[in-house]
């Protein structure tokens, strides 16, 4: 069946939904009702919805939840997250009652430098290319004086632009290679907007240049755009205690605990494959503040994972010790968010969820956003060395399974109270329940 269509993005939002109703499902009416089903009764909400993307249709809920109690530098935070995982908020809420009476998470940023590049070849004389870059330079500064006038007044601006030569990599390949500061926004069209200028000037000055004779001796720019890796964008989130005070219910014995954790943390340090699963949990924890709070998780997804193999193998952004006493568990991450521009003035429950964190700037959620990663991973490493990761995710998605079944409240009970003194598997609850209705 050929299932092409011309001039769809013409459709009215009404004409797209019939289109695809009759065109994929057996019952079109079914399939119209469950999209409009999902749209905000508020016209003007919905209009703005709509407005985000290009060929919307309806909207795809994904719940926004809490976790309370984070004490962080002294200051207690209410943390959003947005996520449809069962059991991550209700982890980060216990690792964060647990460190609030052990100190709390410190946090801190560390640098906030962004990057943005020019890729451009020159087969020519290097030489004569070095000394171009040295008397144009002032150039790419002033000929994009009108696009950072107000970031400048905003303490923000492009910090320096070099030239790197990369022809070991490919042949005639270089780069225009731009930092910045963007402060409270994230900044991508702020940099790619300085860095097509910048492109504009290299190809024009580079026409004009006396020093550039021969035929070849040509620069050809390639492409102009922000990295989503920022090494020097990178925040500090950490715990500390005496060994001893990690004592709880599942911790009869914290000397033997805290050793068991350092050694997770290790292992997940040189054996790529447990890295990754370590690592995703951590960004359970970020990816939820980040949609939460309207950022780009995907820009912050690739960045942390390049950071994570920035030594040549993929390892933990965690890291644990014991010294004199102390456990010590930290974390270091690249991110480049913001706090304005974006989503961020538009979308109704983000501006609700930064109004929760008390309206921080990009630092200050640069903070939060780590400590909720590290949060997130400490309980993981809880579970993993205590009782057991299943546990505590199989309490929480057996709603999932109840849901599933779409099981009445009767029998909602009776599963639950079950399940209260029986091991929790899929297998388990899906059996209860057909014995249940037989």
């Amino acid at each position: 069946m050929n299932n092409t269509v011309s001039g769809f993005s013409k459709l009215s939002k009404e004409e797209k939904i019939n289109w695809i109703a009759k065109k994929y499902f057996s019952t079109p009416e079914e399939a119209v009702f469950l999209l409009k089903n999902y749209w905000n009764a508020d016209e003007k909400i919905q209009k703005l919805h709509d407005e985000f993307i290009e060929n919307t249709i309806t909207n795809f809920y994904i719940p926004l939840g809490v976790a309370p109690n984070f004490l962080i530098n002294d200051k207690y935070s209410t943390i959003p997250m947005a996520i449809e995982e069962s059991s991550v908020v209700a982890a980060a809420s216990k690792a964060a009652k647990f460190w609030s009476t052990r100190g709390g998470f410190k946090a801190t940023v560390i640098n906030t430098e962004k990057i943005g590049q020019v890729h451009f070849t020159f087969n020519g004389d290097v030489s004569k290319l070095n000394l171009f870059f040295a008397q144009t330079k002032s150039k790419f500064f002033s000929d994009t004086e009108s696009i950072t006038k107000n970031m400048q007044q905003r303490g923000g601006g492009i910090l320096d632009i070099v030239l790197k030569d990369k022809t070991n990599l490919l042949p005639n390949y270089f780069q225009l290679h731009a930092t910045f500061e963007t402060k409270d926004s994230m900044g991508a069209n702020f940099i790619n907007s300085c860095l097509e200028q910048f492109a504009k000037t290299l190809k024009e000055a580079s026409q004009k240049y006396e020093l550039f004779t021969e035929a070849n001796e040509e620069v050809k720019v390639i492409m102009s755009i922000l990295s989503n890796y920022v090494p020097n964008c990178v925040v500090r989130a950490e715990v500390s205690c005496p060994v001893e005070e990690l004592a709880e219910k599942h911790i009869p014995n914290p000397q033997e605990f805290a050793e068991r954790f350092v050694q997770a943390v290790q292992i997940a340090e040189v054996e790529p494959f447990r890295a990754v699963t370590h690592n995703k949990g951590i960004m359970n924890g970020v990816d939820a503040v980040i949609l939460a709070t309207g950022n780009d998780f995907r820009a912050v997804e690739a960045g942390v994972h390049a950071y994570a193999s920035r030594n040549g193998q993929y390892s933990s952004l965690s890291h644990a010790k014991i010294e004199n006493g102390i456990f010590t568990f930290w974390l270091d991450i690249p991110l480049a968010i913001g706090t304005v521009g974006g989503l961020t003035s538009l979308h109704p429950l983000v501006k609700f969820s930064l109004q929760m964190l008390e309206n921080p700037s990009a630092p200050e959620l640069m903070q939060i956003v780590a400590v909720a990663g590290l949060a997130q991973n400490f309980a993981a490493l809880r579970s993993l060395t205590t009782t057991g990761i299943q546990e505590g995710h199989m309490k929480m998605h057996i709603n999932n399974i109840i849901n599933q079944f779409a099981a009445n409240d009767e029998e909602r009970h009776l599963i639950k109270n079950h399940f209260k003194n029986n091991t929790i598997s899929h297998s388990a609850v899906v059996d209860f329940i057909e014995n249940l209705r037989k």
